[in-house]
């Protein structure tokens, strides 16, 4: 992975404040990231495996169509093939969860709702930071790794626009077309530079490879006949010769818009039931699916405050999301409900990093953040709903749909480095956290609070051979906190006061080795994580945290090679098995719904080197999964292809995703079936498919 301007650095278990270094010309040498840390390191300096996805990979992804959460579950070894729908529930790091950023603020909330990558168009991104493995370097929820999205800023001065139009279609209907037209404007003086972007997309309908209309995911929602609109503007300072201040501001608008939807012809027949269901037009809902975000972001940096380098950043996010109406049993037949989650997230971080030797630093700071929630939950006419095969809901009443919450925390940290040689660097770190949960009374169920604390450490060692090879060895410690939301209300004998939530903390361990020279790039490294503790979903879908030790372990790799005449050949792979121990002390496989799937990619590539044209062909595969009670999730492979050719004006581009017109389920609709069917209905109602070949035509022109 690669990528030429990269600002500030990843140490290892610390805060957030990316971004406020001064851009640089870097070599593959010497590539600098933004994972995590507040201070520049090279990449050659960390000892974890980080991958950068740079603009011209993520648009070799774009130009075949995908979106952003496809794009990275292709190109990065250890993070999950995407679902394809709204939700990117089950597309985990290494088996566990990964926690998403924008410019270090967290998509992530306590309540899991896994829409982080309905987040922001890809038009906006400068490039993707993706350190695998536990970590708590921006708080709860990284425990398989941390995907930090970096977005563009006005770089240089004068003025300048960029345009990005493309059409997608797989030529199944007048409907199966998608749309996107994205418009910047950037440039500045010497001191201030700004930019401002509006990304638009407007999706029709999906088809399968069998030329069906897919199924809307009605459990998570999915993107067809959704209209999404990215604005985001950014303004850089340089108040004096060591002084920097950089303001981000973000509205993002993502929603169905559509007419077309599920129609149920047995939900008044004297036994009802949702069998028989087809997609029909007249749709028409009093609350439909869409994902609303709202977000600031102000970061100030001094590069001698008291001799030392100082970073700080304060940040707000809101956030809305509405799903889609479901089908709940009630006595004489099913009620459709729909809910809406809020979630506002504010904080500020600090942090001072000192060179107090010459070969001894210290980075050390302070975080604090607070998230409040709120749901409510919408129910539809039942008479309407059945009349009209649930295509047509109204509303019927509105009330509290989980209980309300409120989630303070604090945190500090230190990270030490020590070069003790000029090959072997020496790493660790510690963080403390506290966190203080505020729940609110629902449905006669008393609130309460509750608070507790983590301690995390790190440790590493660093072996720089020079000539190229590094070796790295490393613990390291993550936590989550389990869903307050879900976790309580669900009865009265689930309460506060008697079952207070805990953090669930990730130790792993990781080995691994990279090379950088001329012609190849490579990364690997073994991991082995373990946890006490587990969070399940009960058959009403409510959480519930088991006393049961959990472990993943695997391998994740890289490697590329690159040949004088612009040609390259690379792949990746991640082999990872999960497992939980039983009630008779035997490891098992893990369940399914949880369990990730080993994944593999290989790719030719071709870049003209005058720059006129590309070409790259990619294979993507799923491995097959099984757990111990014989439940299977069956892979599938696919291929993509992707082309451009610079033109007097603009370059243009011809993608084509799913070349062989591959049949079949994605891994989330297979989840998703083991999930809700039976007890919501029959299998096929959730079991989302896969979209067949699609053709991709776009043009861009910088200016």
């Amino acid at each position: 992975m690669h990528s030429i301007r990269l600002t500030a650095g990843l140490t290892a278990l610390v805060g957030t404040l990316p971004g406020l270094a001064l851009a640089q010309e870097t070599t593959e040498q010497d590539t600098m990231v933004v994972v995590g840390s507040r201070t520049p390191s090279e990449i050659s300096q960390i000892p974890g495996a980080v991958w950068v996805i740079g603009q011209e990979e993520l648009q070799d992804q774009v130009r075949a169509g995908a979106d952003l959460k496809t794009a990275l579950g292709k190109l990065v070894p250890g993070l999950d093939l995407a679902p394809q729908g709204r939700t990117n529930y089950g597309q985990n790091m290494r088996g566990r969860t990964v926690q998403v950023l924008i410019d270090g603020v967290s998509l992530n909330s306590s309540r899991g709702i896994s829409r982080q990558f309905d987040s922001i168009d890809p038009f906006n991104i400068e490039r993707v930071e993706v350190l695998s493995g536990a970590s708590s370097l921006y708080g709860g929820g990284a425990t398989g790794g941390l995907i930090n999205i970096i977005t563009k800023k006005g770089e240089r001065e004068g003025f300048h626009l960029a345009t990005e139009t493309s059409v997608t279609s797989g030529f199944n209907d007048d409907n199966d077309l998608r749309y996107r037209l994205a418009q910047s404007i950037s440039g500045g003086t010497e001191k201030v530079k700004g930019r401002i972007a509006a990304a638009y997309e407007d999706n029709g309908r999906h088809y399968d490879a069998n030329g069906q209309e897919i199924f809307p995911d009605i459990a998570q929602t999915d993107l067809q006949d959704n209209r999404s609109i990215d604005v985001m503007g950014s303004l850089d300072i340089r108040l004096a010769e060591q002084q920097t201040l950089q303001f981000t501001a973000q509205i993002y608008e993502s929603g169905y818009e559509g007419d077309r939807g599920v129609y149920f012809p047995n939900l008044d027949a004297p036994t009802p039931n949702l069998d028989d269901a087809e997609i029909r037009d007249g749709y028409d809902s009093d609350r439909d699916p869409a994902t609303d975000r709202k977000m600031v972001n102000l970061q100030y940096h001094h590069g001698d405050l008291l001799g030392q380098d100082f970073y700080l950043q304060a940040y707000h996010r809101e956030e809305e999301a509405s799903f889609q109406a479901f089908p709940y049993p009630v006595d004489g037949g099913y009620q459709f409900k729909v809910s809406k989650q809020n979630t506002d997230l504010s904080g500020l971080k600090a942090l001072f990093d000192a060179d107090l030797t010459d070969n001894l630093s210290l980075t050390y700071g302070m975080d604090l953040d607070r998230e409040t929630f709120d749901a409510n939950q919408m129910s539809f006419s039942k008479a309407a709903s059945d009349a009209s095969g649930g295509l047509v809901q109204r509303d019927a009443g509105t009330e509290p749909r989980y209980p309300s919450y409120q989630v303070d925390g604090i945190s500090a940290f230190a990270q030490s480095e020590w070069q003790v040689t000029e090959g072997l660097k020496l790493s660790a770190g510690v963080r403390q956290q506290h966190m203080d949960v505020e729940v609110e009374d629902f449905k006669g169920i008393p609130g309460g609070k509750n608070d507790y604390d983590a301690t995390l450490v790190n440790a590493s060692a660093l072996y720089d051979y020079g000539n190229g090879h590094q070796n790295w060895l490393q613990f390291s410690q993550g936590f989550e906190l389990p869903d307050p939301a879900k976790y309580y209300g669900k009865s009265a004998e689930v309460n506060v006061a008697e079952n207070p939530l805990s953090a669930i903390k990730t130790d792993q361990v990781e080995i691994g080795w990279r090379y950088r020279g001329a012609d190849w790039m490579t990364q690997a490294a073994l991991y082995y994580a373990w946890s006490d503790k587990a969070v399940e979903n009960a058959e009403d879908l409510s959480v519930s945290v088991i006393d049961q030790k959990k472990r993943d372990y695997g391998f994740e790799g890289s490697v590329t090679r690159y040949f004088d005449n612009g040609l390259e050949v690379g792949s990746t792979l991640h082999m990872v098995r999960s497992e939980q121990k039983n009630d008779d002390g035997d490891w098992e496989k893990r369940d399914a719904r949880y369990a990730s799937l080993s994944s593999a990619t290989a790719y030719v590539g071709w870049h003209d080197p005058n720059g006129e044209r590309s070409a790259r062909l990619q294979a993507n595969h799923a491995f097959d999964l099984e757990d111990a009670e014989d439940r299977e999730i069956e892979g599938y492979t696919t291929l993509d292809l992707s082309l451009s050719q610079r033109l007097p004006v603009g370059e243009l581009s011809l993608g084509v995703s799913n070349l062989l017109d591959k049949q079949y389920s994605t891994v989330w609709g297979q989840r998703a079936a083991m999930f809700y069917s039976p007890y919501y209905g029959p299998e096929y109602l959730y079991d989302y498919q896969g979209r067949g070949r699609t053709f991709t035509l776009g043009w861009s022109m910088a200016y």
